[in-house]
């Protein structure tokens, strides 16, 4: 007999219930008659498994439930129990929830949504195993609040890079960790093909979603929010946001090796060029870590005074750059350095972008996109940060980046928890 409240969004089997402390919006349930019929008692029609139904709160005739309030169900009848729950609304979302072990009374442990339209079916059984049914359908309100959570879901539409994370910006800050979780169970990201992934939340208005290894190739990747309408926090209700589709490109990953002084291009695992490059000079050494193409400038003016470099100091300079892809927000590159060609593939001369023949730079940006995974390896320079001046998501180990999610319980190795934020294959 499942205790399974909602098998898409319930929690399995009894656990200690979370502590309510507002009034519940209460079903209560009592068991109808059975028929005498002689027969086994589960062949007889579901009997009508309420002689009254009685709403506490707000909720009455010609009044709306307060989506501030649980919605509890009640079996009355001491013989009886409650074997089954589903609570959802109009839009297919549905409503987690926890059975008592004896079936004595059924719990939401998530929020209702505010002006909406719910339908909730529930299954009983009198003390001989007779099933029962009812369902009824009610309408929630609006908040009072006018405080809303709007989220803004990236990248745009278009082909990226596998290397390419989901990030979901946040117009309010979000601290507490159940109101983050809340956020996370509604944030939805489905991919085809399907591949495991979780959020991490960057900070108190950013989260990243990435898959534990990079995305597939041509992989097809959708996000969506289904925040509007749901009580967030006090005062908080989730607003607007537009859902979006991208796609993934080739598999494209360029591995630069800073002692050798060469960099492999690879392509869906395939070498397709070494490209001799020079990289960060001492005391300007390239950053090691895996970074993520930001975007491609044909043209680009760059100065020694943007990384606090004295004018007429010996390391000065202002140089016109060509065909520079950027890997960070401060200025990291790859592009091409003419004036450095006699030392690329032998010396490292850079104040920190990778250097490289015009030729070479330019079949490297018409054969990048944003997204595609950049990789230095035996550099002296400092790893490259998870966050802040770029993607350098990758650097945390998938442990670590599902400590970052508010969902993660148990092992953080594990597979993401079900039926929340971890990927699942696209319904057709």
């Amino acid at each position: 007999m499942s205790h399974t409240a909602d098998s898409r969004g319930a929690a399995a089997g009894p656990r200690t219930p979370a502590a309510v402390g507002c009034t519940l919006l209460v079903i209560a349930l009592g068991a109808g008659a059975t028929s005498c019929d002689s027969g086994h008692p589960l062949a007889a029609e579901p009997y009508d498994a309420t002689d009254r139904i009685s709403f506490s709160g707000s909720l009455g005739p010609g009044k709306k439930a307060d989506p501030d309030q649980p919605l509890e169900v009640v079996a009355k009848d001491p013989d009886g129990r409650i074997t089954d729950v589903t609570v959802h609304d109009a839009t297919g979302r549905y409503v987690a929830g926890e059975l008592a072990a004896d079936g004595s009374r059924w719990h939401s442990t998530s929020p209702l949504a505010a002006g909406a339209r719910y339908t909730v079916r529930v299954s009983t059984e009198d003390q001989d195993g007779a099933p029962g049914r009812k369902v009824i359908t009610f309408d929630t309100g609006r908040p009072l609040t006018k405080k809303r959570l709007n989220v803004d879901l990236g990248p745009g539409k278009g082909t990226y890079g596998v290397g390419r994370p989901v990030t979901a910006e946040l117009n309010r800050p979000v601290r507490d960790r159940a109101q983050r979780a809340v956020v996370e169970r509604a944030l939805k990201v489905d991919s085809t093909p399907a591949v495991q992934g979780a959020w991490h939340w960057v900070n108190d208005r950013e989260l990243h979603y990435r898959p534990k290894e990079y995305w597939p190739a041509h992989a097809t990747v959708r996000v969506r929010s289904n925040l509007a309408g749901i009580k967030v926090g006090d005062r908080l209700w989730g607003g607007t946001a537009e859902p979006l589709e991208f796609s993934t490109g080739d598999r494209v990953e360029a591995l630069t090796d800073a002692a050798a002084h060469w960099m492999k291009v690879y392509k869906n695992g395939k070498e397709v060029r070494t490209i001799p490059v020079t990289t960060g000079k001492p005391g300007f050494e390239t950053r090691n870590g895996i970074k993520v193409v930001l975007g491609k400038e044909r043209f680009v003016r760059m100065r020694s005074s943007t990384l606090g470099i004295a004018e007429d100091s010996a390391e000065s300079y202002d140089l016109p750059v060509h065909f520079a892809t950027r890997v960070t927000w401060s200025g990291e590159y790859l592009h091409a350095a003419p004036w450095s060609e006699g030392s690329q593939g032998s010396a490292n001369v850079s104040h920190g972008c990778t250097g490289m023949s015009t030729e070479n730079a330019k079949w490297f940006f018409e054969n990048v996109r944003e997204g595609d995974v950049v990789k230095v390896v035996n550099s002296r320079g400092e790893t490259m940060t998870p966050f802040g001046n770029g993607f350098g998501d990758w650097n945390l180990p998938w442990r670590k980046w599902r400590q970052g999610s508010a969902l993660t319980t148990g092992d953080p190795d594990g597979p993401a928890p079900a039926g929340r934020a971890g990927l699942r294959p696209q319904s057709r």
